[in-house]
């Protein structure tokens, strides 16, 4: 746990013991999150009977609402630290969480930021605004590079990355690359640490089920190989935002293979520890009136309010999965894993705009 006399410090890391066989195991962290965050019980609306679910709240790690890539960046931070690095570079999508709070981590250890953004054509060459995550970048002080989405198809992001960083190195720099979602071998240790917490919290009290959005990988490599190498039993499942399952599975078999975690070494690959299921509705970042309505009706009964790209797609597509599969969950004691990403909500504001004006809790008060 962060305290007065940790945060912001590099600490040594002692990795748990069922990880000893692995090949890459950091030897630092540094404290960025409110760590442990808290495990309560959780009642979505359309919830089927007989399934108990409670809720893990990532979405209150801290550093301004940085969700689930504040246990990434621990690692990766630390690592850029070590090194001697005088700044960080990063890439994602215009409303990217993981740019957003790689811009805070880097403000409070004092490193300049970089991040490469993905835009539309139409948008690219005009500045990106303030909305959403791009208030607290820009405010952090980050420097915004913006692609178009057909540059960043084309080019790559491992291309773009390296690209800038050339840049600034011929600008007297020294970067610190970070990749997409802070998905890298060593950022996959956020969430291994994750399941040592969880595995923790959950000690003989019937959880079965485990549930998360997966977006880069990262999260749900982590936390599967955690569960799987802990002998925790959970049943680990990710709801794909992007890609598809077969694309996941073979990212996180690449991220495996990156640690040691090979099918010799750990006793299974990717398909053998979680089950991805495709989620991603319209596309990337694009919502249905059906998963908005959704995040909307479980804010309203829950008082927790769920992003419109990760977790709140999830979180649709589950309830969908439970209920047309009843039998298959009936019994089941579940943990939602909320990844944050609140900041999400405001480019949706017009989508929602209808669904809220419409539940008719808005009056002039007679005076």
């Amino acid at each position: 746990m962060s305290s007065a006399g940790t945060y912001l410090k590099t600490l040594p890391y002692n990795a748990p013991s069922w990880a000893s066989k692995l090949s890459l195991v950091p030897k630092q962290k540094i404290s960025l999150g409110l760590l442990p965050t808290p495990l309560h019980p959780f009642t979505p609306p359309n919830l089927p009977k007989g399934v108990e679910m409670f809720i893990k709240r990532d979405d209150l790690t801290g550093m301004q609402l940085s969700g689930n890539k504040v246990r990434k960046l621990e690692f990766l931070m630390a690592e850029a630290m070590e090194r001697g690095h005088d700044s960080v570079i990063t890439i994602g999508g215009i409303q990217s969480n993981h740019c957003r709070a790689t811009a805070v981590a880097s403000k409070l250890l004092g490193l300049d930021c970089h991040l490469i953004l993905r835009n539309s054509r139409a948008l690219a060459d005009s500045d990106p605004g303030l909305v959403g995550n791009l208030m607290v970048e820009r405010l952090a002080g980050a420097t915004i590079h913006q692609v178009t989405k057909e540059e960043y198809q084309s080019v790559g992001s491992k291309e773009l990355i390296r690209k800038l960083e050339q840049q600034l190195k011929e600008g007297g720099l020294n970067p610190y690359c970070v990749a997409v979602g802070g998905s890298t071998p060593l950022g996959t240790w956020g969430y291994m640490e994750a399941s040592r917490e969880l595995v923790e919290q959950i000690s003989d009290q019937g959880f079965t089920d485990i549930v998360m959005a997966c977006g880069s990988g990262g999260t749900a490599a982590g936390l599967a190989l955690g569960c799987h190498l802990s002998g925790s039993g959970l049943r680990v499942h990710a709801y794909g935002v992007c890609d598809t399952p077969d694309i996941f599975y073979s990212d996180i078999d690449a991220l495996f293979s990156e640690i040691g975690a090979t099918p010799e070494v750990v006793g299974g690959a990717a398909r053998d520890m979680l089950t991805v299921i495709q989620a991603k509705g319209m596309g990337y970042a694009m919502s249905t009136e059906a998963e908005l309505r959704t995040t909307l009706a479980v804010t309203q009964q829950t008082g927790i309010v769920f992003d419109p790209v990760y977790s709140g797609k999830a979180m649709y597509k589950m309830l969908e999965d439970m209920n047309g599969n009843a039998k298959e969950w009936a019994g089941r004691k579940v943990i939602f894993l909320h990844t944050g990403g609140l900041l999400g909500l405001y480019e949706k504001a017009d989508q929602l705009a209808p669904l809220v004006e419409g539940l008719g809790k808005a009056h002039r008060l007679r005076v």
